[in-house]
């Protein structure tokens, strides 16, 4: 299991069932920000939704394809982050990731997608990274774009939100950009 203690307050640890309740709380107590972005608020109805959630993130760990973790402040989940499924044939991932508004303006997602990204590049041996972002999106294109992530274009209608269609900015970052020394790429 997934587990990596990020500060004294903060640790990303690998979502599992019983955290399924703690997990809907905080969906439905952010439903109304989260909605602007995220297509699956609607489907998020109670505990189970999220157990069904966590049972597809384990399946996907269990074949060998990555991780969802929620984020913890003291023991307590304030969001998640992680891998969708990686793909292997071209040693490449995107992150995914949202956060409680109580959680943010402090860089806990910043730090979170750092060490998943030197996961991504050391651990697994992967040579890409992405990370697409709704254009209108400010504090979430903030993340790639502080990591020295390159913009590598708009994708055009690329996810239906509820009523809509939204843009995509697709970050980007290569293995041989990423400085682990400072987290974030170099060129």
């Amino acid at each position: 299991m997934f587990e990596r203690t990020i500060d004294t307050n903060l640790r990303l640890r690998q979502l599992q069932l019983e955290d399924a309740e703690e997990l809907f709380q905080l969906v439905d107590s952010n439903r109304e920000r989260l909605r602007e972005w995220l297509p699956w608020l609607d489907g998020a109805t109670g505990a189970e939704s999220q157990r069904e959630f966590i049972r597809g993130t384990l399946e996907q760990e269990s074949a060998g394809l990555g991780f969802v973790c929620g984020n913890f402040r003291k023991d307590r989940i304030v969001g998640v982050v992680g891998y969708h499924p990686i793909r292997w044939a071209n040693k490449s991932v995107e992150i995914g990731y949202w956060l409680s508004a109580s959680a943010e303006g402090r860089g806990m997602m910043t730090r979170c997608v750092q060490v998943l990204i030197d996961y991504a590049f050391i651990e697994l041996g992967l040579n890409r990274v992405t990370i697409p972002v709704a254009v209108g999106n400010a504090r979430s294109r903030a993340i790639p774009e502080r990591l020295g992530f390159k913009s590598e274009g708009v994708i055009r209608d690329a996810e239906w939100l509820y009523n809509h269609y939204v843009d995509h900015v697709m970050y980007a970052a290569l293995k041989k950009d990423w400085d682990r020394d400072s987290g974030r790429c170099l060129a």
